[in-house]
């Protein structure tokens, strides 16, 4: 398991670690874990610096069952079981509290809300596991990609500057997210997972992966296309922000073509 990570991979995830103070001893950890190839490899690593850390903390995962069968996991729920148990992390699974509607054509009807309100019952069950189970931190598997994406949709949808970050405190500091592979790329995470031979399990998305970040994420791959270099920079200015040379808020509207 040494060999898994090369030198550069393995200092870019102790610099995000470092830098942000994801871990310390005596934390409990709770691993959002999904079954996309992002939140298992974060569970092997977490488990794998948890054998070389000079601290000690817990891990504990939850795997929010979208699709269960009946009274019992699905088969997606199994599969994450199966992995987690290789990896001795215990892991918990619960249905998830929100389903999407049933019929396709209310579906469509509120296909901007079912993300959010699938990914806002998602959350609040993480919260709500995190508090009864006494983890002060909950690791998310996102990577550098997914705060590019993540800056780009709050950009052209939101109409604000913003983005997720390696580590947020909430709940007045009580709970902290983190985010250990936020100086990884999605590529190098898939290289990660194809050296421990680990499968994505396929789980249920309502709206079949046709979403606002889909759409980001295929603007983007055209733009490194085009501009290879990109990526890199996109990402280092997120903390190189002069604030010096942006607008000022204008109260009451938004100021824009035709204002």
């Amino acid at each position: 398991m040494e060999g898994v990570l090369t030198p550069d991979l393995n200092r870019r995830v102790g610099q995000a670690m470092h830098t942000y103070d994801m871990l310390a001893d005596g934390d409990r950890v709770l691993l959002a874990v999904s079954g996309g190839v992002d939140s298992l490899v974060l569970s092997w690593l977490l488990m794998f610096w948890q054998s070389k850390a000079p601290i000690f903390y817990e891990l504990q995962a939850l795997h929010i069952d979208m699709d269960p069968d009946g009274e019992l996991p699905g088969i997606a729920a199994r599969s994450v079981q199966e992995t987690l148990e290789c990896f001795h992390i215990p892991i918990t699974i619960i249905p998830a509290a929100w389903q999407p509607p049933s019929s396709k054509s209310l579906l469509l009807d509120q296909n901007k809300d079912v993300c959010f309100n699938c990914s806002k019952s998602r959350r609040k069950q993480l919260f709500d596991f995190a508090g009864v189970n006494d983890c002060n931190k909950i690791a998310f598997g996102h990577h550098q990609d997914d705060i590019i994406e993540t800056f780009f949709i709050n950009l052209c949808y939101g109409g604000n500057i913003s983005t997720m970050v390696p580590r947020q405190d909430i709940f007045q500091g009580s709970l902290s997210l983190i985010r250990p592979l936020a100086f990884l790329t999605k590529e190098e995470i898939y290289k990660i997972a194809d050296v421990l031979e680990l499968e994505p399990v396929r789980t249920k998305c309502p709206l079949s992966e046709k979403t606002k970040r889909m759409d980001i994420r295929n603007i983007l791959h055209e733009l490194y296309k085009k501009i290879p270099e990109a990526r890199q920079h996109i990402f280092a200015s997120l903390a190189n922000v002069r604030h010096d040379y942006l607008l000022k808020p204008v109260h009451g509207k938004r100021v824009g073509k035709g204002e």
